[in-house]
């Protein structure tokens, strides 16, 4: 009798951890990125963004549309911070952007300009998971 019990016990773990882990891959799938947006991805996150309008000019202001999905079991931040520097400059932005959630690990920034020309790079923070990505303003 007792054989039975441990037999179902182990089968009732084995059920227990092959539905957790359908669940899990279930909301891993469920995070889909938006294809027209530029790809940044870590170990723990994967990120899009374009900007509005797409072509960004010296000294106009755009914004971002962003959507920031968990990888490898991660949680998202509920907060996430945005930046931008000239590294060979070694200097940033002389505007401080805003950062609007959207539910869903979706965001918009507004405030961005760039005040020159020269290589740029994004900074998106999410909870000390650091992405960047360089673009070339002409």
């Amino acid at each position: 009798m007792e054989k039975r019990r441990e037999s179902f016990r182990r089968h009732a773990r084995r059920a227990l951890i092959a539905a957790a882990a359908a669940a899990l891959a279930g909301i891993a799938q469920a995070c889909d990125l938006p294809p027209d947006g530029t790809r940044v991805e870590s170990r723990r996150v994967a990120l899009s963004f374009r900007t509005i309008p797409p072509r960004i000019a010296v000294g106009e202001q755009f914004a971002l549309e962003l959507a920031a999905c968990p990888r490898n079991a991660a949680v998202l931040p509920g907060r996430l911070q945005l930046d931008a520097q000239m590294p060979e400059h070694r200097h940033g932005m002389n505007y401080r952007p805003s950062v609007i959630s959207m539910g869903g690990g979706r965001y918009r920034s507004e405030g961005w300009l760039f005040h020159m020309p020269g290589r740029w790079e994004f900074i998106f923070d999410l909870g000390g998971e650091r992405l960047t990505h360089s673009v070339r303003i002409e």
